[in-house]
């Protein structure tokens, strides 16, 4: 099993570069890295995991700027987003920025795509809230549409654009459904989720791991349904604690690559948490 590591990055922590040389070093499998573009002081929206907010969801660094601090100083690591909320960008400056980093690293990177679960931070970017997920189904068409090989138009609910010469392109070629780099949805399990990751992605990326003896078969039911390569279906936990007991279970159920939670530290508590993770990685 692949093991990477995901990790808040924000101006009181580890730095890309120190981390991305460690991380290649030590042979972890790739670094992923959350998005938060600002967090409202006069919030309703509760932390999803209970109790205060911590400090560093208000501090995070711009993951696609981070990750290419990242690309540059590493040849095999691979990169992510876990996740882009993709409801808060221009859809045509986003398409731009994943392939423009999915060239530059040569294909090493993954699309971590979600809903995302503040309200208020949303609200700031012109986001409604319960058509968010209708929103991003669009800007996944609109962005398919620019990374596609001839010049594409998209016509959609939320977002248009017409045929255009847009390079570069994602170094990974279409397959089935899916144009652009590797793309996996983030989200809580069920019907809604599920059809998204059949329309336009390679997989999920599901927070934590938990319930996926249950869940699994869902999501492969509805792969199957939609038409997709059964065994093209991506699962990989994410944020995950990790023991030897839960990976097993992981690779049990067919799942190839983990991503486990480092703390938002500074370098020697990072590089702590590197060498105690270590031992699953050989």
């Amino acid at each position: 099993m692949r093991i990477a590591v995901t990790i808040f990055l924000t101006d009181e922590t580890i730095t890309p570069v120190r981390l991305a040389r460690e991380l290649e070093q030590r042979g972890f499998a790739g670094l992923y890295l959350p998005e938060h573009t600002h967090i409202p002081t006069e919030r309703t929206s509760p932390y999803p995991a209970g109790g205060d907010l911590p400090r560093e969801y208000g501090r995070t660094l711009d993951p696609f700027v981070a990750l290419g601090q990242a690309a540059a100083v590493t040849e095999r690591l691979g990169l992510g987003t876990g996740i882009t909320l993709a409801a808060q960008h221009d859809p045509i400056d986003l398409a731009k920025q994943v392939a423009t980093l999915d060239h530059l690293s040569g294909g090493r990177f993954t699309l971590g795509l979600g809903f995302g679960w503040n309200v208020e931070e949303a609200a700031d970017h012109g986001v409604t809230w319960r058509t968010r997920r209708e929103l991003v189904r669009d800007r996944m068409g609109l962005m398919r549409a620019l990374w596609a090989e001839e010049p594409t138009g998209y016509e959609g609910e939320f977002a248009r654009v017409r045929p255009s010469f847009a390079h570069p392109k994602p170094v990974q070629k279409p397959r089935g459904p899916v144009v652009g780099p590797r793309t996996l949805v983030g989200g809580a399990a069920g019907p809604k989720l599920f059809a998204h990751i059949c329309e336009y992605a390679d997989g999920w990326l599901p927070i934590g791991g938990r319930g996926l003896t249950e869940a699994l078969p869902r999501l492969r039911t509805a792969w199957a349904d939609a038409g997709r390569d059964p065994g093209a279906l991506q699962v990989v936990p994410y944020a995950v604690l990790p023991s030897a007991g839960k990976l097993a279970h992981f690779a049990e159920l067919g799942v190839e690559e983990t991503v486990v939670q480092l703390p938002a530290a500074g370098e020697a508590e990072v590089l702590r948490a590197l060498d105690a993770c270590r031992q699953f990685v050989e």
